[in-house]
């Protein structure tokens, strides 16, 4: 079966002064200098990332539709960083 739960979460780094992720998707890895701009870059990679690297050939030709489309749990961070 298809794994179709992944989750993504922003980590402030107060040394560096950027969000960076922690996930289960492989491959998935960014740094941001703001919530925004990491919400951004989530939407604009994640399902591509999940469908080369978590999805087999078979998986798409096999599975219906509806259970391929993945869920991205996404957790912004809970306190904002001060800038």
């Amino acid at each position: 079966m298809v794994k179709r739960t992944f989750f993504v979460k922003a980590v402030w780094d107060a040394d560096a002064k950027v969000f960076y992720s922690e996930s289960d998707i492989e491959g998935f890895h960014i740094e941001a200098d703001t919530v925004d701009e990491f919400e951004e870059i989530i939407f604009d990679t994640a399902i591509d990332l999940i469908v080369a690297n978590h999805m087999s050939l078979p998986d798409l030709a096999d599975t219906p539709l509806r259970d391929l489309i993945p869920a991205i749990l996404w957790q912004r961070p809970e306190v904002p960083a001060a800038a």
